[in-house]
């Protein structure tokens, strides 16, 4: 696949299915996160992969959140957070791993850094024909959750990303008018 080709019909997949992305893709997909922007290579990142149990284990942790967030939270709620990491055989948390106190390199650079291997592995994913989605949401934000990841005070959930075998349908790609989002100075 050119690299236009795969700029231009990457999509999100809400439908995954076993069988989660061998070793050899996982190395691919890697590579490719770790090519974002990085100023200064302070290579402002680190990556969880949720598999197996590990799916569960978050999903409880989704779950601690609904309920700390909400004591008298109904079961169907608990059991809906918990099930919310089974939509795919695999998960990485991207996490935006901060070292404060550069003035070169503000916390928002790191941030977007972060974010820009999470799109690397996003478009490795399309390149090697599986399936992913990002997904983000107010766990991303959960003191639980953060606390369970252990994040540093600094660090930010830039996004989970659901991986797998494509399934389902593709959506129709939407078109844009590049002229709604461009202004030019002249």
């Amino acid at each position: 696949m050119d690299a236009l080709t795969l700029l231009h019909e990457r999509s999100s997949m809400g439908k995954l299915a076993e069988p989660a992305p061998s070793a050899e893709q996982l190395s691919a997909i890697y590579q490719a996160a770790l090519r974002a922007p990085d100023h200064k290579e302070l290579r402002p990142w680190r990556f969880i992969e949720f598999i197996g149990e590990g799916r569960e284990r978050l999903g409880e942790l989704f779950a601690e959140a609904e309920f700390q967030e909400d004591p008298s939270v109904s079961d169907d709620t608990l059991n809906s957070a918990r099930k919310k990491p089974l939509r795919a055989p695999m998960i990485i948390a991207v996490i935006a791993k901060v070292t404060p106190d550069i003035p070169s390199v503000p916390k928002m650079e790191q941030v977007i850094s972060a974010g820009c291997a999470a799109h690397g592995i996003l478009l490795a994913s399309h390149a090697l024909g599986l399936g992913a989605m990002w997904r983000s949401g107010k766990y991303a934000f959960d003191p639980v959750v953060r606390k369970g990841l252990e994040l540093g005070e600094e660090d930010e959930v830039v996004a989970f990303i659901y991986l797998g075998s494509l399934a389902g349908r593709h959506k129709p790609l939407a078109q844009h008018n590049q002229a709604d989002f461009v202004e030019r100075w002249d």
